[in-house]
Protein backbone atom coordinates (compact mmCIF):
# COMPACT_ATOMS: atom_id res chain seq x y z
CA UNK A 1 0.00 0.00 0.00
CA UNK A 2 1.06 3.63 -0.39
CA UNK A 3 0.00 7.11 0.49
CA UNK A 4 -2.55 8.17 -2.11
CA UNK A 5 -1.17 11.72 -2.36
CA UNK A 6 1.55 13.89 -0.93
CA UNK A 7 0.03 15.81 1.98
CA UNK A 8 2.16 18.37 3.75
CA UNK A 9 2.79 18.36 7.47
CA UNK A 10 3.55 15.78 10.16
CA UNK A 11 0.65 15.91 12.60
CA UNK A 12 -1.26 12.99 14.11
CA UNK A 13 -3.57 12.59 11.12
CA UNK A 14 -0.65 12.48 8.72
CA UNK A 15 1.12 9.94 10.92
CA UNK A 16 -2.00 7.74 11.00
CA UNK A 17 -2.33 7.83 7.21
CA UNK A 18 1.38 7.23 6.78
CA UNK A 19 1.52 4.16 9.01
CA UNK A 20 -1.73 2.73 7.63
CA UNK A 21 -0.38 2.96 4.09
CA UNK A 22 2.86 1.12 4.91
CA UNK A 23 1.21 -2.05 6.25
CA UNK A 24 4.20 -2.91 8.43
CA UNK A 25 4.61 -5.63 11.10
CA UNK A 26 3.24 -4.81 14.54
CA UNK A 27 6.69 -4.54 16.13
CA UNK A 28 7.75 -1.80 13.69
CA UNK A 29 4.43 0.01 14.08
CA UNK A 30 4.84 -0.03 17.86
CA UNK A 31 8.30 1.52 17.59
CA UNK A 32 6.83 4.24 15.36
CA UNK A 33 3.97 4.86 17.79
CA UNK A 34 6.36 5.31 20.70
CA UNK A 35 8.57 7.62 18.65
CA UNK A 36 5.63 9.76 17.48
CA UNK A 37 4.44 10.25 21.06
CA UNK A 38 7.99 11.23 21.96
CA UNK A 39 8.14 13.60 18.99
CA UNK A 40 4.99 15.39 20.13
CA UNK A 41 6.49 15.79 23.60
CA UNK A 42 9.79 17.05 22.21
CA UNK A 43 8.08 19.69 20.09
CA UNK A 44 7.16 21.49 23.29
CA UNK A 45 10.65 21.13 24.77
CA UNK A 46 13.50 23.51 23.89
CA UNK A 47 16.41 22.26 21.85
CA UNK A 48 19.84 22.00 23.47
CA UNK A 49 21.08 25.62 23.31
CA UNK A 50 24.73 24.58 23.12
CA UNK A 51 24.08 22.53 20.01
CA UNK A 52 21.48 24.66 18.24
CA UNK A 53 22.05 28.25 19.30
CA UNK A 54 24.21 28.99 16.23
CA UNK A 55 21.55 27.68 13.84
CA UNK A 56 18.69 29.98 12.92
CA UNK A 57 15.54 27.82 12.69
CA UNK A 58 13.08 30.71 12.71
CA UNK A 59 12.35 30.40 8.98
CA UNK A 60 12.13 26.60 9.04
CA UNK A 61 8.54 25.48 8.34
CA UNK A 62 8.14 21.67 8.51
CA UNK A 63 4.56 21.99 7.31
CA UNK A 64 5.87 23.01 3.87
CA UNK A 65 7.19 19.52 3.19
CA UNK A 66 5.47 16.23 2.43
CA UNK A 67 6.14 12.52 2.44
CA UNK A 68 5.84 11.29 -1.13
CA UNK A 69 3.61 8.42 -2.24
CA UNK A 70 5.40 5.37 -3.60
CA UNK A 71 5.84 5.47 -7.34
CA UNK A 72 5.40 9.24 -7.54
CA UNK A 73 8.96 9.72 -8.75
CA UNK A 74 10.83 8.18 -11.62
CA UNK A 75 12.96 5.11 -11.15
CA UNK A 76 15.64 6.55 -13.42
CA UNK A 77 18.56 8.24 -11.70
CA UNK A 78 20.08 9.82 -14.80
CA UNK A 79 18.81 13.23 -13.72
CA UNK A 80 20.52 13.09 -10.34
CA UNK A 81 23.58 15.28 -9.95
CA UNK A 82 25.80 12.50 -8.60
CA UNK A 83 29.55 12.45 -8.14
CA UNK A 84 30.29 8.78 -7.47
CA UNK A 85 27.52 6.76 -9.12
CA UNK A 86 29.16 6.13 -12.50
CA UNK A 87 32.80 6.29 -11.50
CA UNK A 88 33.47 3.00 -9.75
CA UNK A 89 32.97 -0.74 -9.74
CA UNK A 90 30.72 -1.71 -6.84
CA UNK A 91 29.82 -5.08 -5.35
CA UNK A 92 26.31 -3.82 -4.70
CA UNK A 93 24.11 -0.77 -5.21
CA UNK A 94 20.91 0.53 -3.69
CA UNK A 95 19.00 3.66 -4.74
CA UNK A 96 16.25 5.60 -2.97
CA UNK A 97 14.25 8.44 -4.52
CA UNK A 98 11.92 10.59 -2.40
CA UNK A 99 12.07 8.05 0.43
CA UNK A 100 11.36 4.92 -1.63
CA UNK A 101 13.71 2.22 -2.86
CA UNK A 102 13.84 2.18 -6.66
CA UNK A 103 16.62 -0.38 -7.20
CA UNK A 104 18.79 -2.77 -5.22
CA UNK A 105 21.45 -5.27 -6.24
CA UNK A 106 24.21 -7.31 -4.58
CA UNK A 107 26.85 -9.61 -6.05
CA UNK A 108 25.57 -13.22 -5.77
CA UNK A 109 28.80 -14.45 -4.16
CA UNK A 110 28.33 -11.99 -1.29
CA UNK A 111 24.69 -12.92 -0.82
CA UNK A 112 25.85 -16.53 -0.67
CA UNK A 113 28.12 -15.65 2.26
CA UNK A 114 25.18 -14.23 4.21
CA UNK A 115 25.75 -10.54 3.45
CA UNK A 116 22.56 -8.46 3.58
CA UNK A 117 22.45 -5.26 1.53
CA UNK A 118 19.43 -3.39 0.32
CA UNK A 119 16.29 -1.52 1.31
CA UNK A 120 16.01 -1.13 5.08
CA UNK A 121 12.21 -1.46 5.21
CA UNK A 122 12.30 -4.72 3.27
CA UNK A 123 15.24 -6.15 5.18
CA UNK A 124 13.70 -5.41 8.58
CA UNK A 125 10.67 -7.50 7.67
CA UNK A 126 12.58 -10.33 6.05
CA UNK A 127 15.49 -10.53 8.51
CA UNK A 128 14.02 -9.34 11.79
CA UNK A 129 16.08 -11.71 13.94
CA UNK A 130 19.38 -10.33 12.65
CA UNK A 131 18.50 -6.63 12.46
CA UNK A 132 16.00 -5.81 15.20
CA UNK A 133 18.58 -5.95 18.04
CA UNK A 134 20.49 -3.07 16.40
CA UNK A 135 17.80 -0.86 14.89
CA UNK A 136 17.44 2.31 17.00
CA UNK A 137 18.72 0.48 20.08
CA UNK A 138 22.49 1.02 20.30
CA UNK A 139 23.49 4.03 18.23
CA UNK A 140 20.94 6.77 17.46
CA UNK A 141 18.59 7.38 20.39
CA UNK A 142 15.09 8.65 19.44
CA UNK A 143 14.97 10.41 22.81
CA UNK A 144 17.88 12.68 21.96
CA UNK A 145 15.76 15.58 20.64
CA UNK A 146 12.80 16.41 18.40
CA UNK A 147 14.75 15.63 15.20
CA UNK A 148 15.78 12.12 16.29
CA UNK A 149 12.23 11.37 17.48
CA UNK A 150 10.78 12.85 14.29
CA UNK A 151 12.96 10.58 12.22
CA UNK A 152 12.12 7.48 14.27
CA UNK A 153 8.41 8.12 13.79
CA UNK A 154 8.51 8.79 10.04
CA UNK A 155 11.56 6.96 8.64
CA UNK A 156 10.69 6.02 5.08
CA UNK A 157 13.50 3.94 3.71
CA UNK A 158 17.24 3.74 3.61
CA UNK A 159 20.06 1.29 3.35
CA UNK A 160 21.04 -1.67 5.48
CA UNK A 161 24.35 -3.53 5.33
CA UNK A 162 24.89 -6.63 7.44
CA UNK A 163 28.21 -8.50 7.15
CA UNK A 164 28.46 -11.84 8.99
CA UNK A 165 31.36 -12.87 11.17
CA UNK A 166 34.79 -13.00 9.47
CA UNK A 167 33.41 -12.10 6.02
CA UNK A 168 35.59 -9.56 4.23
CA UNK A 169 34.28 -7.43 1.35
CA UNK A 170 37.06 -6.41 -1.03
CA UNK A 171 34.98 -4.17 -3.32
CA UNK A 172 33.00 -1.20 -1.99
CA UNK A 173 29.21 -0.95 -1.91
CA UNK A 174 27.28 2.13 -3.02
CA UNK A 175 24.13 3.79 -1.68
CA UNK A 176 22.36 6.72 -3.36
CA UNK A 177 19.65 8.85 -1.75
CA UNK A 178 17.87 11.28 -4.08
CA UNK A 179 15.21 13.98 -3.89
CA UNK A 180 13.10 14.68 -6.95
CA UNK A 181 9.66 16.15 -6.15
CA UNK A 182 9.43 19.78 -5.09
CA UNK A 183 8.80 19.93 -1.34
CA UNK A 184 9.62 16.24 -0.82
CA UNK A 185 10.60 15.04 2.65
CA UNK A 186 13.13 12.23 2.96
CA UNK A 187 13.58 10.32 6.24
CA UNK A 188 16.09 7.73 5.07
CA UNK A 189 18.00 5.63 7.59
CA UNK A 190 21.38 3.94 7.14
CA UNK A 191 22.09 0.88 9.31
CA UNK A 192 25.46 -0.88 9.03
CA UNK A 193 26.31 -3.91 11.15
CA UNK A 194 29.66 -5.68 10.97
CA UNK A 195 29.96 -8.81 13.08
CA UNK A 196 33.25 -9.94 14.64
CA UNK A 197 36.19 -9.96 12.25
CA UNK A 198 34.20 -8.62 9.28
CA UNK A 199 35.30 -5.80 7.00
CA UNK A 200 33.47 -3.60 4.47
CA UNK A 201 33.41 -0.24 2.70
CA UNK A 202 30.18 1.63 1.99
CA UNK A 203 30.10 4.82 -0.07
CA UNK A 204 26.89 6.82 0.31
CA UNK A 205 25.77 9.91 -1.54
CA UNK A 206 22.80 12.28 -1.32
CA UNK A 207 21.76 14.24 -4.39
CA UNK A 208 18.97 16.27 -5.99
CA UNK A 209 17.38 15.92 -9.43
CA UNK A 210 17.09 19.67 -9.93
CA UNK A 211 18.90 22.73 -8.55
CA UNK A 212 15.56 24.51 -8.14
CA UNK A 213 13.44 22.11 -6.04
CA UNK A 214 13.07 22.54 -2.31
CA UNK A 215 13.39 19.54 -0.04
CA UNK A 216 13.85 18.24 3.49
CA UNK A 217 16.03 15.46 4.80
CA UNK A 218 15.73 14.23 8.40
CA UNK A 219 18.03 11.24 8.54
CA UNK A 220 19.88 8.85 10.79
CA UNK A 221 23.05 6.78 10.42
CA UNK A 222 23.87 3.86 12.73
CA UNK A 223 27.26 2.15 12.45
CA UNK A 224 27.81 -0.96 14.57
CA UNK A 225 31.37 -2.32 14.42
CA UNK A 226 31.84 -5.53 16.43
CA UNK A 227 35.18 -6.62 17.98
CA UNK A 228 37.92 -7.09 15.42
CA UNK A 229 35.86 -5.65 12.55
CA UNK A 230 36.90 -2.87 10.14
CA UNK A 231 34.46 -0.44 8.53
CA UNK A 232 35.08 2.39 6.11
CA UNK A 233 32.02 4.57 5.65
CA UNK A 234 31.78 7.65 3.45
CA UNK A 235 28.79 9.97 3.23
CA UNK A 236 28.90 12.71 0.62
CA UNK A 237 26.14 15.30 1.16
CA UNK A 238 25.53 16.77 -2.26
CA UNK A 239 21.97 18.19 -2.12
CA UNK A 240 21.09 21.30 -4.06
CA UNK A 241 21.15 24.58 -2.16
CA UNK A 242 17.41 24.57 -1.42
CA UNK A 243 17.37 21.45 0.77
CA UNK A 244 17.39 21.53 4.57
CA UNK A 245 19.37 18.64 6.02
CA UNK A 246 19.20 17.34 9.60
CA UNK A 247 20.77 14.09 10.75
CA UNK A 248 21.74 12.17 13.85
CA UNK A 249 24.65 9.85 13.19
CA UNK A 250 26.38 7.49 15.60
CA UNK A 251 29.09 4.84 15.45
CA UNK A 252 29.75 2.14 18.07
CA UNK A 253 33.25 0.69 17.87
CA UNK A 254 34.02 -2.59 19.62
CA UNK A 255 37.20 -4.11 21.04
CA UNK A 256 40.22 -3.99 18.69
CA UNK A 257 38.01 -2.76 15.84
CA UNK A 258 38.42 0.16 13.45
CA UNK A 259 36.00 2.73 12.04
CA UNK A 260 37.11 5.19 9.38
CA UNK A 261 34.32 7.69 8.82
CA UNK A 262 34.55 10.35 6.12
CA UNK A 263 31.97 13.12 5.78
CA UNK A 264 31.72 15.47 2.81
CA UNK A 265 29.56 18.58 3.15
CA UNK A 266 28.91 20.29 -0.17
CA UNK A 267 25.23 21.01 -0.67
CA UNK A 268 22.10 22.06 1.27
CA UNK A 269 20.72 25.47 2.09
CA UNK A 270 21.18 24.62 5.74
CA UNK A 271 22.56 21.44 7.29
CA UNK A 272 23.09 20.28 10.84
CA UNK A 273 24.79 16.96 11.62
CA UNK A 274 24.98 15.48 15.11
CA UNK A 275 27.83 12.95 14.86
CA UNK A 276 28.81 10.66 17.76
CA UNK A 277 31.61 8.12 17.92
CA UNK A 278 31.67 5.73 20.87
CA UNK A 279 34.80 3.70 21.62
CA UNK A 280 33.12 0.80 23.41
CA UNK A 281 35.87 -1.81 23.58
CA UNK A 282 39.49 -1.89 24.64
CA UNK A 283 41.79 -1.14 21.73
CA UNK A 284 39.05 0.42 19.59
CA UNK A 285 40.15 3.00 17.02
CA UNK A 286 38.10 5.62 15.15
CA UNK A 287 39.27 8.06 12.50
CA UNK A 288 36.83 10.79 11.44
CA UNK A 289 37.49 12.96 8.39
CA UNK A 290 35.45 15.97 7.34
CA UNK A 291 35.65 17.96 4.08
CA UNK A 292 33.29 20.94 3.81
CA UNK A 293 33.01 23.57 1.09
CA UNK A 294 30.33 26.22 1.63
CA UNK A 295 29.36 28.89 -0.90
CA UNK A 296 26.72 31.56 -1.44
CA UNK A 297 24.67 31.77 1.81
CA UNK A 298 24.95 28.15 2.90
CA UNK A 299 24.99 27.32 6.61
CA UNK A 300 26.64 23.98 7.37
CA UNK A 301 26.84 22.91 11.02
CA UNK A 302 28.46 19.94 12.77
CA UNK A 303 28.22 18.82 16.38
CA UNK A 304 30.74 16.03 16.97
CA UNK A 305 31.47 13.92 20.02
CA UNK A 306 34.22 11.34 20.55
CA UNK A 307 33.42 9.32 23.67
CA UNK A 308 35.96 6.91 25.14
CA UNK A 309 34.34 4.29 27.35
CA UNK A 310 37.20 1.77 27.70
CA UNK A 311 41.00 1.86 28.17
CA UNK A 312 43.55 1.94 25.34
CA UNK A 313 41.21 3.52 22.82
CA UNK A 314 42.11 6.04 20.11
CA UNK A 315 40.09 8.65 18.25
CA UNK A 316 41.39 11.05 15.63
CA UNK A 317 39.09 13.70 14.14
CA UNK A 318 40.18 16.12 11.43
CA UNK A 319 37.71 18.54 9.82
CA UNK A 320 38.72 21.01 7.13
CA UNK A 321 36.38 23.69 5.81
CA UNK A 322 36.47 26.21 2.99
CA UNK A 323 33.98 29.11 2.98
CA UNK A 324 33.35 31.68 0.29
CA UNK A 325 30.77 34.38 -0.50
CA UNK A 326 28.52 34.87 2.57
CA UNK A 327 28.51 31.26 3.73
CA UNK A 328 29.03 30.05 7.28
CA UNK A 329 30.32 26.81 8.79
CA UNK A 330 29.89 25.89 12.46
CA UNK A 331 31.76 23.09 14.20
CA UNK A 332 31.36 22.18 17.87
CA UNK A 333 33.55 19.28 18.91
CA UNK A 334 33.91 17.40 22.18
CA UNK A 335 36.17 14.61 23.41
CA UNK A 336 34.73 12.78 26.42
CA UNK A 337 36.70 10.28 28.50
CA UNK A 338 34.98 8.05 31.06
CA UNK A 339 36.67 7.38 34.43
CA UNK A 340 37.69 3.84 33.41
CA UNK A 341 39.08 4.85 30.01
CA UNK A 342 42.74 5.09 31.01
CA UNK A 343 45.44 5.28 28.32
CA UNK A 344 43.02 7.08 26.02
CA UNK A 345 44.51 8.89 23.03
CA UNK A 346 42.04 11.45 21.70
CA UNK A 347 42.65 14.15 19.12
CA UNK A 348 40.44 16.66 17.31
CA UNK A 349 41.34 19.46 14.95
CA UNK A 350 39.37 21.89 12.81
CA UNK A 351 40.90 24.13 10.15
CA UNK A 352 38.97 26.73 8.16
CA UNK A 353 40.00 28.67 5.06
CA UNK A 354 38.04 31.78 4.07
CA UNK A 355 37.94 32.82 0.42
CA UNK A 356 35.95 36.04 0.96
CA UNK A 357 35.61 38.80 3.54
CA UNK A 358 31.99 37.96 4.37
CA UNK A 359 32.48 34.21 4.96
CA UNK A 360 32.52 32.97 8.53
CA UNK A 361 33.69 29.86 10.38
CA UNK A 362 32.99 29.11 14.05
CA UNK A 363 35.07 26.37 15.69
CA UNK A 364 34.53 25.38 19.32
CA UNK A 365 36.61 22.39 20.48
CA UNK A 366 36.22 20.96 23.97
CA UNK A 367 37.38 18.28 26.40
CA UNK A 368 35.60 16.47 29.25
CA UNK A 369 38.18 14.23 30.91
CA UNK A 370 37.36 11.99 33.89
CA UNK A 371 40.43 9.74 33.72
CA UNK A 372 43.91 10.76 34.85
CA UNK A 373 46.21 8.82 32.50
CA UNK A 374 45.26 10.07 29.03
CA UNK A 375 46.54 12.09 26.11
CA UNK A 376 43.81 14.32 24.68
CA UNK A 377 44.48 17.36 22.53
CA UNK A 378 42.48 19.69 20.34
CA UNK A 379 43.03 22.65 18.08
CA UNK A 380 41.35 24.99 15.63
CA UNK A 381 42.64 27.47 13.05
CA UNK A 382 40.96 29.93 10.69
CA UNK A 383 42.35 32.34 8.15
CA UNK A 384 42.06 34.04 4.78
CA UNK A 385 43.80 32.97 1.57
CA UNK A 386 47.20 34.64 1.34
CA UNK A 387 47.06 36.98 -1.64
CA UNK A 388 50.82 36.66 -2.00
CA UNK A 389 50.37 32.95 -2.68
CA UNK A 390 47.76 33.75 -5.32
CA UNK A 391 50.04 36.36 -6.89
CA UNK A 392 52.99 33.94 -6.85
CA UNK A 393 50.96 31.27 -8.68
CA UNK A 394 49.56 33.76 -11.22
CA UNK A 395 53.06 35.01 -11.99
CA UNK A 396 53.84 31.48 -13.13
CA UNK A 397 51.09 31.38 -15.70
CA UNK A 398 48.07 30.23 -13.70
CA UNK A 399 44.76 32.05 -13.86
CA UNK A 400 43.29 33.29 -10.59
CA UNK A 401 40.81 30.40 -10.69
CA UNK A 402 43.63 27.88 -11.19
CA UNK A 403 45.67 29.47 -8.43
CA UNK A 404 42.76 29.27 -5.98
CA UNK A 405 42.20 25.65 -7.00
CA UNK A 406 45.83 24.78 -6.24
CA UNK A 407 45.65 26.49 -2.83
CA UNK A 408 42.37 24.86 -1.84
CA UNK A 409 43.53 21.43 -3.03
CA UNK A 410 46.67 21.85 -0.94
CA UNK A 411 44.53 22.82 2.05
CA UNK A 412 42.47 19.62 1.73
CA UNK A 413 45.47 17.41 0.90
CA UNK A 414 45.94 16.29 4.51
CA UNK A 415 42.41 14.86 4.47
CA UNK A 416 42.87 13.20 1.09
CA UNK A 417 46.05 11.50 2.33
CA UNK A 418 44.08 9.84 5.12
CA UNK A 419 41.56 8.23 2.75
CA UNK A 420 42.73 4.92 1.18
CA UNK A 421 39.85 4.67 -1.34
CA UNK A 422 41.02 6.31 -4.56
CA UNK A 423 37.48 6.89 -5.83
CA UNK A 424 36.68 8.95 -2.74
CA UNK A 425 39.82 11.06 -3.10
CA UNK A 426 39.08 11.73 -6.76
CA UNK A 427 35.43 12.51 -6.08
CA UNK A 428 36.22 15.01 -3.34
CA UNK A 429 38.81 16.70 -5.56
CA UNK A 430 36.29 16.97 -8.40
CA UNK A 431 33.67 18.37 -6.03
CA UNK A 432 36.09 21.04 -4.80
CA UNK A 433 36.82 22.09 -8.38
CA UNK A 434 33.09 22.39 -9.13
CA UNK A 435 32.45 24.45 -6.01
CA UNK A 436 35.27 26.83 -6.89
CA UNK A 437 33.53 27.54 -10.19
CA UNK A 438 30.25 28.64 -8.58
CA UNK A 439 29.70 32.35 -8.89
CA UNK A 440 32.76 32.98 -11.10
Amino acid sequence: MALSAATTGFDADIWQDFTAARNEPDWILELRRQAFELYQEKLAAPLDPEEYKRIDLRTFRPEKYALQPAGAGTEATAGLDTLMQDRGEFAGRVTHVDGHCTSSELAPELAGKGVLFGDLATMLEQHREQLEPYFHTRAVDPERDRFSAWHAAFWTGGTVLFVPRNVELDAPLYSLIGLQADGAADFSHTLIILEEGASATLLEETSSFSPDTEGLHVGAVELIVAPGARLRYVQLQNWNEKVRHFAHQSGRVGRDSMLQWTVGGLGAKMAHIHQDVHLDGRGAHAEVNGVTFATDRQLLSYYTQQTHHQPDTRSDLLYKEVCRDKSRVVWRGMIKVDPDAQKTDGYQRNDALMLSRDARADAIPGLEIEADDVRCTHGATAGRVDEEQVFYAMCRGLSRYEAMHVIVEGFFAEIYDRIPVELVRETLSQAVERKLGIGD
